[in-house]
């Protein structure tokens, strides 16, 4: 019997095979497994709050979705709420220190515990513009800046236009149309000078990290040193390495300074241990005083002294951001979110 010359089709293949990727579950799949509705699914997974359904189904109906691998469509449940849930968090490439970290992941865990989406933004190099441009394309319902690119009321309201119900600026200054978190640094500066003034040391020198975008903290906190009466301030530049802090520290005889607040805990480490290799005395040659209050600072010998600063809890930042998504016509502004006051040990 003679062959056909077509080839022969090929088998359809079954789904789940290597050839075809499994068919996604839906809303519907759940709904049949859990034996609820889909409206109940949906209200369950969504953490609707405003409908009440026990916790028995609400169990059953996440086991299911579990089971069958369900995941809730974003762009579907944005396109029904006329927003998405991500927050934009523009990402720091200033070195804040464990402090503002710990801050900053409390903050994400917040806004978590509250259904949003923390979405991290790599910004580095970008202009308020580009920023805003590029920021808007993400559709967030909220941003928070930190301040290290500085916002316009027109990058403000191109953010709005996007979609997002608030801008929220954790910086020195407040912009029109934002929710203004004014964190100012200017008083850890004023308490560290104020403390070394009081101690009877008048010229005292502050460190200035050398580092790229620090000033967004350091200008500021050199400020506050400036106002305190009674203290003469003198600027003294110094990077966060061991070579930095000795060449600092081996001129330090002919500045003619009495004490520094050194920024923050960490360099102040770094710099004591320099000015004690040169031979000088801390206190009774160099009062030095940090900032942050870090463990490891009350570890040394002399232990340090430090601007001990009280930052508002994650979970109460995060409910500031979900009131402003929730009342969006409503800008505020808060400078109450942040204190500090002077922790005396032995370095002073």
């Amino acid at each position: 019997m003679p062959q056909s010359s077509k080839s022969p089709k090929p088998p359809t293949p079954a789904s789940g095979s290597p050839t075809q990727p499994p068919t996604a579950a839906t809303s519907a799949d759940v709904a049949r497994l859990a034996g609820v509705s889909r409206a109940t699914v949906s209200y369950v997974l969504n953490n609707a709050e405003a409908v009440r359904i026990s916790e028995p189904t609400r169990r059953k109906v996440r086991e299911a979705a579990e089971e069958l691998g369900y995941v809730p469509h974003a762009a579907a449940r944005s396109l029904r709420a006329g927003h998405t849930r991500i927050v934009l968090l523009p990402t720091s490439h200033v070195p804040v220190g464990p402090l503002y970290s710990t801050f900053l992941n409390e903050l994400q865990w917040g806004l978590r515990r509250l259904d949003y989406t923390v979405v991290q933004y790599g910004s580095l190099g970008l202009s308020g513009d580009e920023a805003a441009r590029a920021w808007a394309e993400l559709r967030p319902v909220a941003v928070i800046s930190l301040g290290e690119i500085t916002l316009s009321a027109h990058n403000v309201a191109t953010l709005k236009r996007a979609g997002a119900r608030a801008v929220i600026t954790m910086g020195p200054v407040s912009v029109p149309g934002a929710h203004a978190l004014v964190m100012d640094q200017q008083e850890v500066g004023a308490r560290a000078a104020a403390h070394l003034v009081e101690r009877g040391h008048r010229r005292i020198g502050v460190v200035v990290p050398q580092e790229e975008g620090m000033g967004l903290f350091s200008d500021p906190r050199l400020a506050g040193a400036r106002s305190v009466e009674g203290a003469l301030i003198e600027p003294v530049p110094m990077a966060y390495t061991e070579e930095s802090a000795a060449a600092l520290a081996a001129r330090w005889r002919g500045l003619g300074l009495d004490g520094v607040f050194a920024y923050n805990d960490e360099y102040a480490m770094l710099l004591m241990r320099a000015l004690q290799d040169e031979g000088l005395r801390i206190p009774e040659d160099v009062a030095v005083i940090g900032a942050d209050d870090l463990l490891i600072g009350r570890l040394l010998r002399p232990r340090l002294s430090t601007v001990q600063i009280e930052m508002p809890t994650g979970d109460h930042l995060a409910s500031l951001v979900d009131r402003a998504v929730r009342e969006p016509s409503e800008v505020t502004e808060r400078h109450d979110l942040m204190a500090a006051r002077a922790v005396p040990r032995e370095s002073t």
